[in-house]
């Protein structure tokens, strides 16, 4: 895996913690260089108005394979020492802004004329160029709300939800992820680094690539329609007997209906002309809807997965967290990780990285404390110099 390969990390909050912390789960040494009073990420819950906690999960998730180095940029010695890291260094990462890094010397193109070899590696919420590149964008702004996603996903007129904490951030930091070790490979062959960034805007653009395509090529694309309102009968959600929601998944209406018909016992509904095609389907949506509403409530969902197993509907349960923790696939599927606890904690699981090697044994996973391994770090640094 990436053994022998050393990132260094400057950033903040979590897209840049989380591209770099994929590196780390594939082996890399990552150094996580902290200013004096740590990552803010580290105190998320202060910043949202919740009283601080002991543990902060969401900060684990990103930064459990690092080692952290307190450095202070304000200072010649920081800058030195930092200077002294990147020339061990295979990938920098990191997520400030293009201002302040030029003003700590620290450029791409300042970085990259020092360490040729070096693939500089940066996330911005609005890209690195255009008259709003400065903009400062969480993942809420820029992927979320200027990306067309927000807008997208409800009827015209409704407010659309906020985003789940960090679903943007994460999909940047995996796309960074991803643009690092195409750099990594190229510098195989050449012997040289290049710059690689991406942004939340530009990831949240191509996570609605179908969408917007479809807009750009046609001129014109249909708004999202309230549920009984929408053309996808057998791509819907419904609820159970028992108040539990499922997601029919029949995409390819035609060939997924017989086989719902029987699983609901009504194939009598195979001759009438409401139903006959997908096109009279989609046509006639409201209809059924409101027919399947009031036969999936007349059992509940358990009962429902066992039916549709037999007739070979496609659907999928709509879990709550709390069913996602305890679902034997999710578990199987090896979506959770045994973390190791620090003295006095008791020992605890988390959410795995989405990638999985096989014959890979990921690096122990341990939370780093503001400035742990500032010492030895240093100390590695005078000995390899």
């Amino acid at each position: 895996m990436l053994q022998g390969y050393r990132v260094i990390e400057l950033t903040a909050w979590v897209a840049g913690p989380a591209a770099a912390g994929l590196l780390g789960e594939w082996g890399a040494d990552v150094i996580k260089v902290e200013p004096p009073g740590g990552d803010p990420q580290r105190r998320v819950f202060g910043a949202i108005g919740v009283a601080d906690q002991p543990a902060v999960p969401p900060f684990e998730l990103d930064n459990r394979t690092k080692r952290s180095v307190v450095l202070d940029l304000a200072t010649e010695e920081g800058k030195a020492d930092l200077e002294r890291l990147l020339a061990t260094a295979d990938v920098l990462v990191t997520n400030y802004r293009t201002e302040a890094l030029a003003r700590l010397g620290l450029g791409a193109e300042e970085v990259m004329a020092r360490h040729p070899a070096l693939v500089y590696a940066h996330i911005t919420g609005y890209g690195r160029s255009g008259p709003e590149a400065h903009r400062p964008g969480y993942d809420v702004g820029a992927f979320w709300a200027r990306s067309g996603l927000a807008h997208s996903i409800v009827p015209p007129g409704e407010y659309p939800p906020p985003i789940r904490s960090a679903v943007g951030d994460h999909t940047t930091g995996i796309t960074l992820a991803a643009g690092i070790l195409a750099a990594l490979l190229e510098r195989q062959r050449t012997g040289t680094g290049r710059l690689v960034s991406t942004s939340l805007l530009r990831a949240g653009i191509y996570v609605l690539g179908w969408d917007i395509g479809i807009q750009l090529r046609l001129g014109k694309l249909a708004s999202t329609k309230a549920r009984l309102d929408r053309r996808e009968p057998l791509l819907s959600c419904y609820r159970a007997g028992d108040g539990k929601l499922f997601w029919l998944i029949g995409l390819e209406g035609d060939r997924h209906w017989p086989g719902l018909l029987r699983a609901i016992e009504r194939t009598e509904l195979a001759d009438d002309e409401r139903f006959r095609t997908n096109r009279d389907r989609a046509q006639n949506a409201r209809a059924l809807i409101e027919l399947l509403d009031e036969v999936f409530a007349s059992r509940p969902r358990a009962e429902w997965a066992a039916i549709f197993d037999v007739h070979d509907v496609w659907w999928a349960p709509v879990n709550s967290i709390a069913e996602v923790i305890e679902d034997p696939q999710a578990v199987a599927a090896g979506a959770f990780v045994d973390m190791v606890p620090r003295e006095g904690e008791a020992p605890y699981k988390a959410v795995a990285s989405p990638v999985d090697f096989g014959g890979w044994t990921p690096p122990l996973r341990q939370v780093p404390t503001v400035g742990e391994h500032t010492a030895d770090v240093l100390r590695e640094l005078r000995a390899e110099g």
